[in-house]
C-alpha cells in the first residue's frame, strides 16, 4: 500500500490536487468560510479537513473526476433531499462535480447540521 501523502497545511493539500479538483475544492473553502467560520482548516489522513477546535466535522477528498465533501458524523446527519453517499458506519460524502453543485442550499444545510452536531 503506497504512502498516504503528507501536506503540512490546507493550502499544501489544495495547490497539489489535480487541476479539475482545485476550482471545486476552492468553492468548498468559500462554502465553509460562509456557513461555519468557526471551523479551523486542517489536513487529516492525508485530506483538507474542517475542525471544530479538534473534532473533524468535514472534509474534502479527490477523486478521478470529481471531489466528495464528507462528514465525519454523517451517517447521522438528517439528509431530507437524500445527498449523502458512502456506507462508513459514520462518514457519509457528498458528490461535487460542478461549483454549482457546491452552492446548493441543502448541501450548506448539511454542514450546519454537522457543526451544530
Amino acid at each position: 500500500m503506497p504512502a498516504m501523502p503528507r501536506y503540512d497545511t490546507f493550502d499544501a493539500y489544495a495547490a497539489a490536487q489535480p487541476a479539475h479538483a482545485r476550482p471545486l475544492i476552492d468553492r468548498l473553502r468559500v462554502l465553509v468560510a460562509e456557513v461555519a467560520p468557526e471551523l479551523t482548516e486542517s489536513v487529516k489522513w492525508g485530506n483538507g479537513c474542517w475542525l471544530d477546535v479538534d473534532r473533524p466535522v468535514a472534509y474534502v477528498h479527490t477523486e478521478a473526476d470529481h471531489v466528495q465533501f464528507g462528514f465525519f458524523g454523517g451517517a447521522h446527519l438528517d439528509d431530507p433531499d437524500g445527498l449523502l453517499a458512502g456506507k462508513g458506519k459514520h462518514v457519509r460524502h457528498v458528490r461535487v462535480d460542478t461549483a454549482a453543485d457546491a452552492e446548493r442550499d441543502s448541501v450548506a444545510a448539511l454542514l450546519r447540521r454537522a457543526v451544530s452536531g
